[in-house]
């Protein structure tokens, strides 16, 4: 078994914490666990607001990357709040390409039995950025 998921997955899955935050806010039913080309870790929970105005954890979770000045991640995992491993929303994975040039490339776990994984170019084919971003 790829240790490198195993962890990112652990750290994920001990970052759930599902709270009502306020009459009109609840966080923690998604954890999502990055890491960066620095060998860096990062996570996030999702903050479910009544105005739609939340954050998905791995948002949350970028956040708190690029306020320690990086923008490149190598491996994603998000979690459910039972425990299973999902991928990212369509608004987050349009977030993910737009970080870095190799975004693209980034490994997303989508089987934590098995370590399957997907590129974010697959999950994202013929995304409309790429020649922003050719050098």
């Amino acid at each position: 078994m790829n240790t490198t998921w195993t962890e990112l997955y652990q750290i994920a899955n001990e970052t759930l914490n599902p709270r009502e935050v306020s009459p009109f806010i609840s966080a923690g039913k998604v954890a999502s666990a990055i890491l960066t080309d620095k060998g860096n870790i990062y996570v996030g929970v999702c903050i479910d607001t009544s105005c739609n105005l939340g954050m998905c954890a791995e948002r949350n979770a970028i956040a708190n990357m690029i306020t320690n000045n990086e923008n490149k991640i190598t491996k994603l995992v998000c979690v459910m709040y039972d425990g299973g491993v999902i991928s990212p929303c369509g608004a987050c994975r349009e977030y993910l390409m737009q970080l870095h040039p190799d975004s693209k490339d980034m490994e997303i776990l989508i089987n934590l039995e098995d370590n399957t994984t997907v590129r974010l170019s697959e999950l994202v084919p013929d995304w409309w950025g790429n020649p922003r971003f050719q050098r």
